[in-house]
């Protein structure tokens, strides 16, 4: 955008100059590069939001401003300047309508009008920003002209809050050069701010400030002598004076609550004390049809996409059960598979038996290894009865050779009794005795050779059963 393509677009409009808003957005969609591009949108963001002096068109006293931000000039001043005259406009007149930055009165009603009920801790970073904050803040809309004259009207002291919570005063500028205030220069025309008029906004005691001279420092950038105040204002500014703010109560003096009673406007009505209704309150707006509508369309939308996204859920649960699903029959389809050829394997294999068993010799019918089962079962059958009744002879022979090993003990102990007679009565030669006594000791040595040959019998019996029995383990 150069100068000579300026000209050509240039349009007056009441006794400024401006260029349509068309014209910049065609720029910006012409334009490939990025950097120009946001930059002609910034500039639109100014003529358009900041300073609206013609509605859909950018004067040119605002693109002359916006040349001066590239070499660090700082727009608060300006913005707060225009603001100031507008607000002061229309209340001289008592009607019109506000060019300036109407967003920046609304984020001041937003920090000294309502009152929160918890601030963030991010207030006290420096990266936070309460324009931000403004913008994810539910506010009432559709507030008529009326509302807001009711609202304002039956403001009371415990509505207002004073200090922002997230403003924190470091030094006050509060007078330029000869000045006892703080002149400010804006685009059409110039005015004088009284910063110690608030000084309740810094949270230091409010006092009466020097205003005299005030009203005369309020001028346009028009008629004579206006420059040589421009001038004047501008010098100012190479002598800024600041203080620190100090926290002291009470927050007001006495002799400024006179002050500020007399001073009150005859234009200013008073509150209504029918009317004293909360802030709150008066801020709420009855809903009209439409909202109902939209609201309980966006209720039955929420819940469509509530059950929307359960049925999502639920799909995706299916799919997943599917998938497991094909994993799993995959997995059986491959069972099966090996499971079919290992069968296909053992028949085979059985084949290839049958075929050596009939080469051998062995290859019988069902029906004859049935018969041959049936032959050795009953060949078990009766070997397991021969076993039972060995087993029957064996506990007969230990009962009988237990018995006889007992009777063997007490025929010891009798012939070492006879033998001690006999010891006895050959000592006494008595030669019938000894006789007859070594008769009776004939007679048991042949007893007890007799009970060892049967012992020796049952032994070798008891060895024989043993030798059969481990004869059938073999066999089993």
């Amino acid at each position: 955008m150069d100068e000579q393509w300026a000209k050509a677009r240039i349009k007056i409009k009441g006794e400024t100059r401006c260029i349509a808003w068309r014209f910049i957005r065609d720029l910006i969609q012409a334009e490939s590069k990025r950097e120009k591009q946001v930059k002609m949108f910034a500039l639109a963001i100014y003529g358009l939001v900041i300073f609206p002096k013609s509605l859909g068109y950018i004067n040119d006293a605002v693109m002359e401003l916006f040349d001066h931000l590239d070499k660090g000039i700082t727009p608060v001043p300006t913005i707060l300047a225009e603001t100031f005259r507008s607000l002061s406009a229309c209340k001289k007149s008592g009607e019109g309508r506000f060019i300036c930055y109407a967003q920046l009165l609304l984020v001041w009603f937003h920090s000294h009008f309502w009152k929160p009920e918890k601030v963030s801790y991010q207030a006290c970073f420096k990266s936070y920003s309460p324009l931000q904050d403004l913008a994810s803040m539910p506010r009432p809309e559709n507030l008529s002209c009326d509302k807001w004259k009711t609202i304002f009207r039956n403001l009371q002291e415990k509505d207002v809050i004073w200090k922002a919570r997230w403003f924190f005063p470091n030094n006050i500028v509060y007078k330029c050069g000869d000045y006892d205030w703080v002149p400010l220069l804006g685009i059409w025309g110039a005015t004088g701010y009284a910063s110690l008029l608030v000084s309740r906004q810094y949270r230091s005691r409010q006092f009466i400030p020097a205003t005299r001279g005030l009203a005369t420092c309020e001028f346009p950038y028009e008629g004579r002598g206006y420059k040589k105040n421009v001038s004047k204002i501008a010098e100012a500014w190479k002598r800024i004076y600041k203080m620190e703010p100090f926290d002291e109560k009470p927050r007001v003096t006495p002799e400024y609550r006179r002050w500020r009673s007399m001073r009150i406007n005859d234009d200013i009505p008073l509150p209504d004390p029918e009317n004293n209704v909360p802030v709150e309150e008066q801020l709420r707006v009855d809903p009209s049809e439409m909202e109902i509508a939209k609201h309980d369309f966006k209720k039955k939308y929420l819940m469509m996409e509530s059950r929307l996204s359960g049925l999502e859920n639920e799909k995706n649960q299916l799919k997943f059960g599917m998938q497991s699903q094909e994993r799993e029959i995959e997995r059986l389809r491959k069972g099966k598979g090996k499971v079919e050829e290992d069968l296909n394997n053992l028949r085979n294999d059985y084949k290839k038996l049958r075929a050596s068993a009939k080469y051998a010799g062995l290859g019988k019918t069902p029906a004859e290894w049935k018969h041959e089962i049936q032959k050795e079962k009953e060949r078990a059958d009766l070997w397991e009865r021969r076993f039972n009744d060995i087993q029957g002879q064996q506990r007969i022979m230990e009962e009988e050779l237990f018995r006889n090993r007992a009777k063997n003990l007490s025929l010891r102990g009798r012939v070492g009794e006879l033998e001690g007679s006999l010891q006895r009565y050959h000592s006494r030669n008595h030669a019938t005795e000894l006789k007859a006594s070594r008769q009776e000791n004939e007679n048991m040595k042949k007893q007890v050779e007799d009970l060892e040959a049967a012992l020796e019998t049952c032994q070798g019996q008891i060895k024989n059963f043993e030798e059969v029995q481990s004869w059938n383990n073999q066999q089993w």
